[in-house]
């Protein structure tokens, strides 16, 4: 067996006999310096071992070709009714879609931006409008002209007032017109405004009742709108609710419609026509000119557009009066973060997300400085940034966000205006990686700083305690 004194002798601490050690102020004082700097480097270790270190890279963006980029905006455009409005993509694959409604949600909002009421339905669109064949006749006039004075006196008068906006440039307005005259005098030969009294038609030129037009939010023309008395709000000139009719243009139709309009109110005592069964082609009209648009759509990861403008297929725009100022709610590209999931990112980048929403309460108001037909226009340049963290040996997406620049600018056109989004993908992206750190890195670390420290006080000690034992060693020298 092997003897206990053979195991003493692979002692690499040996002990040397307390009352062979001698203990010293300088030696103290050392041991209490080394003492707190072993604490001190000991927290600033522990302090970086917690703390999270990135590496950053730019790579080409590995999305799939299959990948679509999701767009998320809320736009408030004071001029620009929710009636015409529409939503449109396009990119340089071809991809053109028009009039998007299924993910977009419209709102009548007045001049201040406030919203007026609930959300406006657009309702379905249909791909034509039927008109009639009568263009080539010669028109008798049926319809009563208004101006601003008598259509106060009419709305007020008649149970159902049936007004044609309309003007005389307009290729829609002129097709309507045989139409229009024609069903008035039906109209009027079977319900006498006089004897009758349930039913008016009339007609309103925009161009010279420009007033009345705008009072009415006219955007659109022509623009049938449908009054019902009793319905009126005494302030604002007796601005009316009411409703637009969006059904075929042909006599028969419109005929048809207007009887059904009139069936819904007693011939004898001619109640205020509030309630309404007829079966017609309409939807309630704007309250205010303005309108806000929010919601999202998908494109694909190319360059392309997102534009919103007036749009009808049987309607003529004034494009000298149409305005698309705008004020930028929100505009993001890419899924929605939530506020927590971006604090944690921010965690490992503290810019991150700063250029997410750059646009964000921008206004873009085109005060008429550069007269009319002005088009607003946003060049975006979008990078992709991936932040990932290592968990348990594996690699895991913590967030995926697109940043852009952003610039503007108004220009003139000779077509309707539009505000249009040029948006373009970098084909690099911003790749974050997060380097986890080693727990037995950390325990060499505060090794070396205990031993490392522990043997500098020590040769520190050693050095003063010769020098003092010298400096005596001379003094003694001196007095002897």
């Amino acid at each position: 067996m092997i003897s206990s004194s053979k195991i003493k002798s692979v002692d690499f601490y040996r002990k040397i006999p307390r009352d062979l050690t001698e203990a010293s102020l300088s030696g103290a004082g050392l041991s209490i310096i080394a003492a707190l700097a072993m604490m001190f480097l000991f927290g600033m270790e522990l302090s970086n071992y917690f703390t999270v270190s990135t590496s950053t890279s730019v790579i080409v963006d590995n999305s799939s070709d299959g990948d679509f980029l999701r767009i998320d905006f809320n736009m408030s455009f004071p001029a620009l009714s929710c009636e015409f409005a529409s939503v449109d993509v396009s990119d340089v694959l071809g991809t053109n879609r028009l009039n998007i409604t299924k993910t977009i949600r419209k709102f009548s909002i007045d001049q201040h931006l406030r919203p007026t009421g609930a959300e406006f339905h657009s309702g379905p669109v249909p791909h034509s409008v039927k008109h009639g064949d009568e263009v080539d006749e010669e028109t008798v006039e049926g319809a009563v002209p208004l101006n601003g004075v008598s259509f106060d006196k009419f709305s007020h008068v008649y149970p159902i007032l049936v007004v044609n906006f309309f003007a005389p440039w307009c290729y829609w307005s002129i097709r309507l017109k045989p139409s229009w005259e024609k069903t008035a005098n039906i109209i009027r030969q079977r319900y006498d405004p006089e004897a009758d009294g349930r039913i008016l038609l009339a007609k309103v030129d925009c161009t010279e009742e420009v007033d009345l037009c705008r009072r009415h939010h006219i955007q659109g023309y022509p623009s049938i709108r449908i009054f019902r008395k009793g319905s009126d709000l005494k302030e604002d000139h007796g601005h009316h609710e009411h409703e637009s009719y969006y059904g075929d243009r042909d006599t028969e139709t419109l005929v048809k419609a207007m009887e059904d309009l009139v069936a819904s109110i007693p011939r004898e005592n001619q109640r205020l026509a509030l309630e309404d069964k007829s079966n017609i082609t309409k939807r309630p009209a704007p309250l205010t000119g303005g309108c806000r648009i929010e919601g999202y759509v998908r494109v694909k990861k190319v360059p392309g557009n997102l534009i919103i403008s007036a749009r009808s297929g049987a309607h003529s725009f004034d494009s000298s009066k149409m305005n698309m100022s705008h004020v930028i709610n929100h505009l993001s590209f890419g899924k929605t973060i939530s506020p927590r999931l971006l604090s944690d990112a921010k965690r490992l980048i503290p810019y991150l997300g700063r250029s997410h929403d750059r646009l964000n309460g921008r206004l873009f108001i085109n005060h008429r400085d550069l007269d009319a037909n002005v088009t607003i226009e946003h060049y975006l340049q979008i990078v992709k940034t991936e932040v990932v963290t290592r968990k348990s040996s594996r690699e895991h997406t913590l967030i995926e966000e697109y940043e852009y620049t952003a610039h503007s600018s108004l220009a003139q056109s000779i077509y309707i205006p539009v505000v249009k989004f040029h948006f373009e993908l970098s084909p690099m992206q911003v790749l974050v990686t997060e380097n986890p750190k080693s727990f037995s890195h950390f325990l060499t670390n505060v090794c070396a700083i205990i031993g490392g420290v522990f043997t500098v006080a020590g040769i520190l000690d050693s050095i003063l305690h010769n020098t003092i034992r010298l400096m005596k060693k001379v003094e003694l020298g001196k007095n002897f």
